[in-house]
This record gives structure tokens, C-alpha cells and sequence, in this order.
């Protein structure tokens, strides 16, 4: 492949890979993604290497296990001398620019450490005025992990922060009264539902969108010259806490969803002698007990910010079309894992060993090499980078040191390949909590045909 390739990253937050139409859903539409799938590669068979946020985030930008890069679990910071894909295309021309949800630093005060300056820190960006730290204007530490342009969104629902509410504040003061009330209460801040009237044109999906394609813009204008772009789309839905704006809340009926086979089984679970200890310890983060009135709604809104997801994307991919990047534009969606979805009756995503959790979209486009297909490959988050870096003809030698992960360009090329890789690693490690540490060490290996999962702590013990 060229050098001169453009790249759109899009990645969303806790989105199921059985979450779109093109992957099966009875119920759910996705016509902008099936329409993408249909026109790339779909992997059916791609895992996260972490099921949290953070984590599995710091791998895609540093083709890294957890263990290695060093954000185990949530709320821990990824070391900015890491070297990373965006530092070597920065070095080799490519313009970058990052669009909504990060997820590198601390990101909320029951997590902040005080000496740490952290451009994420929803209550610095919140309550400047109490802060050590303002992250705000000329204080924003660009480039931030080598992201030369950056419009951040922090949070999820309409518990929001970051540059977007500066946009949100020109055309909705009141609206930024209203998230900064909820931040007072964290806990309440992340439950499954926030109710809010924020409608669709000022909800962060639109700011991601037009932030996005100002920057398309800009670039085919020739603000750049001739430098070739990479972009971090990223929004943060479908994470709770749950508000589909507009007609996006009654687009589905609680009524008409389907409701997951072992929703009764959550005995297995409770009376498990490790994951026992991790249902209902932390709002909002964890292995959340559920029933059947509020998980009904929760699907519901799910698939309805699944939609606006959808359109969203759509939007984007448009603009691709309009300015003519069709045919010089690799894009890759993805997210950084699952939610359990009422599995086993629980919400969220936290120490499991359910593919709910593990299992994430990943759909590839790339332009004169990939062709229509579906494949059932074993593929891996941290695979993203590494095969990210060849495609666009960068020598080996010119990589961040140490990547781990596997080129899946045979795939790409030909989607009937069955191996690239003998399994997959995901690890589970907590460190941090709102009430002091919550520690837990947990692997999970997934091959075509086996899962493995063991605990540290209980000898002997597995699943």
C-alpha cells in the first residue's frame, strides 16, 4: 500500500459485536454500518484485550498488552513517553487528529490523584476554579499523544465534559448547568439511565460529527498541504448512563425486545468463587444485578443510541464520499469491548468470562485491497496497530518497539485465510476503586474452538 493513504479511525464505547444488523440482529437496524460491512471485510470472530475502557484503549494506540503498556485497569494513566502509532505517523508526514472520547488519563475526582496533572479529569475541566490542574484553553498539552489537533469529549449520557461543552456552552448554557449539578454525584452520574431533554443536535454525537468533518474539510482545502491524514473518531456511546435524545428514546419498545437466553441464570455468578465478590461494588463500573423492568429498558435505549450511533457514522462516511476520499481512505470501525446485556442478569461489563463482554465489532475498508467478505479469523484489538502501520508502507524498523500484536493484512487480502493467530489473551486486572483499591487478577485465552479462564487467588480453580 502507499504511504500517502488517508486513515479514519471510528471507534465507539461498549458496543456488543452481535449489535448490528449486519451480524445478525433480528431487531436492531444498522443500515450505515451494514452498508460499510457490505463494502469491507467483518470480522465475526475479533476480541478486546482488556474488557475495560481504559486498557484496551492504550493498546490500540500502542500495540501493547495491558501488562506491558501499563494501564491495567481504569483510572490508571498511559505514560506519555510510550511510544505510539500517532508518534510514528507524526514522524513520517500524516496530519492526526483526535475526535471525541480519549480515555488515556484519570477521568473522574474518586480516581484523580492531585499531583497528577491529567488533561481527562472531569472535575478539572467541571470545577476549574477548585482544580490543581486546568486543562482547558491554553493549558491543553497539545499534541497529546502525538494528536497534533484534538476536540475531546469526556464522559458518557449527559454527564459531560471536555472541549465539546465549550461547544455545548455557545449554543446551551443551561444544559452546562444541568451536567455540571449531575458531576456533584458520580454515582448517580453513571447509573443505567440519566434522563435529560438534550435533543439531538447538541447530544455529542453532533459535535463529534461536525468536528470531524470540519477537519475533511480543512484538509481537502489544502490547509495541510500534502500530508496525508489519520483521524480518531471516537464516540462514547453505547455506554450508559443511557439518554437516547429525541426520536432515538422511543425508537424501540421495551416491550419488543428479546431478552438474553440465561437472563435466570444468575445464580452462576453469585454463587461463583471469584466473580462473587465483584456484582454490585462499584456504580456505574462493574457486574451490575439487574431485573427484568429496568433491563427491558435498558436494551431498548441501547438499541436507540445504537441507531444514532449508526446515522452518525453514516454522516461521516458521507462526507468521505462528497470530498473524494473514497479511494485514498482506509477506515476501520471497531470499540473497545462488549456489555453484558443482561447475560447471566447482569449489566455493564466487570470480571466475567462471558463473550458479551470480550467480543467487538471490526469491520475494514481498504481501498484496492479488500473485497466484500465476512470472516470468521481469530483477530485481537492489539492487532489494529501493528497492520495499521503496514498497510500504509511504513518500514518495520520505523514501528514503535516491541508490538505485539499480529499483521492481519493476509486476512484482508484473502478473508478464507483461518490463521493468524493460535488464540487470544485478554486480561482482567483491577487496581483502582472509588472506596480504596479493588484488586483482581483474572486471563481469559480464546481459541476457534476452546475458552480458558483462571483466577488469581483460587488454586486450581477454572473455567
Amino acid at each position: 500500500m502507499s504511504e500517502k493513504m488517508n486513515v479514519l479511525f471510528i471507534i465507539s464505547d461498549q458496543h456488543r459485536a452481535d449489535h448490528m444488523s449486519c451480524s445478525g440482529h433480528k431487531i436492531l437496524r444498522t443500515p450505515n454500518l451494514d452498508r460499510f460491512a457490505s463494502e469491507g471485510v467483518r470480522f465475526s470472530n475479533a476480541f478486546c484485550t482488556n474488557p475495560m475502557c481504559m486498557p484496551n484503549r492504550a493498546t490500540l494506540l500502542t500495540g501493547l498488552y495491558p501488562n506491558v503498556h501499563g494501564v491495567r485497569s481504569n483510572g490508571m494513566i498511559l505514560s506519555e513517553d510510550l511510544p505510539t502509532i500517532t508518534q510514528t505517523l507524526v514522524n513520517r508526514g500524516w496530519r492526526t487528529a483526535g475526535i471525541g472520547k480519549f480515555h488515556h488519563q484519570y477521568d473522574c475526582p474518586a480516581y484523580q490523584v492531585k499531583e497528577v496533572k491529567s488533561a481527562e479529569s472531569f472535575y478539572d475541566w467541571v470545577f476549574p476554579d477548585d482544580s490543581v490542574f486546568t486543562p482547558t484553553g491554553e493549558n491543553f498539552p497539545i499534541p497529546y499523544y502525538h494528536y497534533q489537533e484534538v476536540e475531546m469529549v469526556l464522559g458518557h449520557g449527559t454527564a459531560l465534559a471536555g472541549h465539546y461543552m465549550d461547544w455545548l456552552e455557545e449554543r446551551s448554557p443551561k444544559h452546562v448547568e444541568t451536567m455540571k449539578k449531575r458531576w456533584q454525584n458520580l454515582d448517580a452520574a453513571f447509573g443505567p439511565f440519566v434522563e435529560s431533554d438534550l435533543p439531538v443536535d447538541l447530544y455529542p454525537n453532533a459535535y463529534i460529527v461536525e468536528e470531524t468533518i470540519n477537519f475533511l474539510e480543512r484538509h481537502a482545502r489544502g490547509d495541510y498541504g500534502e500530508k496525508p491524514f489519520y483521524i480518531h473518531c471516537s464516540f462514547p456511546d453505547p455506554h450508559h448512563p443511557l439518554n437516547p435524545p429525541g426520536r432515538y428514546k422511543e425508537m424501540y419498545s421495551p416491550d419488543n425486545v428479546e431478552l438474553p437466553a440465561n437472563y435466570d441464570d444468575l445464580e452462576n455468578l453469585r454463587d461463583h468463587p471469584f466473580f462473587k465478590d465483584y456484582i454490585n461494588v462499584m456504580p456505574g463500573a462493574m457486574l451490575r444485578e439487574t431485573n427484568e423492568v429496568e433491563l427491558r429498558k435498558f436494551i431498548a435505549y441501547t438499541y436507540g443510541i445504537i441507531s444514532l450511533l449508526d446515522d452518525s457514522i453514516g454522516q461521516v462516511l458521507a462526507a468521505i464520499e462528497k470530498l473524494g476520499y473514497a479511494d485514498n481512505t482506509i477506515i476501520v470501525y471497531t470499540s473497545d469491548h462488549g456489555d453484558l446485556m443482561g447475560e447471566h442478569g447482569m449489566l455493564f461489563k466487570g470480571p466475567s468470562p462471558f463473550n458479551g463482554v470480550f467480543q467487538i465489532p471490526m469491520i475494514w475498508k481498504v481501498p484496492g485491497l479488500t473485497k466484500p467478505a465476512v470472516t470468521d479469523t481469530l483477530i485481537s484489538s492489539i492487532d489494529y496497530p501493528k497492520t495499521i502501520l503496514n498497510l500504509l508502507g511504513i518500514p518495520e524498523r520505523k514501528h514503535p518497539p516491541n508490538m505485539q500484536g499480529y499483521d492481519m493484512t493476509p486476512v484482508l487480502k484473502n478473508p478464507k485465510k483461518k490463521k493468524l493467530r493460535d488464540c487470544c489473551l485478554i486480561e482482567h486486572d483491577e487496581e483502582v476503586g472509588p472506596k480504596g483499591p479493588l484488586f483482581c487478577r483474572l486471563r481469559h485465552l480464546i481459541t476457534e474452538d476452546y475458552k480458558l479462564s483462571i483466577y488469581e487467588g483460587i488454586r486450581g480453580y477454572g473455567d
